[in-house]
């Protein structure tokens, strides 16, 4: 069984921020692996940091020459500074357990079978920001339940795309395509409108 490198959301109201980038990673530094730069096949360049978890499997498993899909989350400040945070690497023969009939199979055809794509990203959370003539939406995102919340553990991604305004303050699910430096929604879908927090 291929594991599939975006899991299957559990509850209709996670949310999440979470991306597959095929690229090759170059640390700014040799002996410090945790910042640097992913160069995509088109050779867009990404500001990239290296999550704790994944710098152990990059010192035993990777070879840096080598493009690689990379388990990502996103950052942005604006429309067209995408900054990557990786949280692991999608290599269905060297990291994970395989079907030996998928054997002969190229990765990306692997993904497909999942529904997934270079470049695709799900961001789950509360649209909290419409702006109609730039055609822009911001997403928040809550990584921790509400009652463990703080300011602190969210944060906000800015897509390019267009959502009706009398959705604002929804909880939305949308399929987003990296295109350079730049998140650009391919489809949304409201799930509920958010009741706001007793104080």
């Amino acid at each position: 069984m291929i594991k599939n490198p975006i899991q299957e959301v559990t509850n209709k109201l996670q949310y999440r921020a979470i991306g597959i980038v095929k690229g090759i990673y170059k640390p700014n530094n040799i002996d410090q692996l945790n910042r640097g730069t992913l160069t995509d096949k088109e050779g867009k360049i990404i500001e990239t940091v290296i999550l704790g978890k994944a710098i152990a499997l990059i010192k035993k498993y990777i070879n840096l020459e080598k493009d690689y899909f990379w388990i990502v989350y996103p950052r942005n400040k604006n429309i067209n500074n995408l900054h990557l945070q990786v949280a692991g690497i999608w290599d269905p023969y060297q990291l994970n357990q395989f079907d030996k009939n998928n054997s002969e199979k190229d990765p990306n055809q692997l993904l497909e079978e999942l529904n997934l794509n270079n470049n695709y990203f799900s961001i789950r959370g509360e649209l909290v920001y419409v702006n109609i003539k730039k055609k822009e939406i911001v997403i928040k995102i809550c990584s921790s339940p509400p009652s463990k919340r703080s300011k602190y553990l969210t944060f906000k991604i800015i897509i390019e795309g267009e959502i009706p305004l009398q959705f604002l303050n929804n909880f939305v699910s949308l399929d987003v395509i990296r295109d350079g430096n730049t998140l650009r929604m391919a489809k949304y879908e409201i799930i509920e409108k958010i009741k706001p927090e007793k104080v």
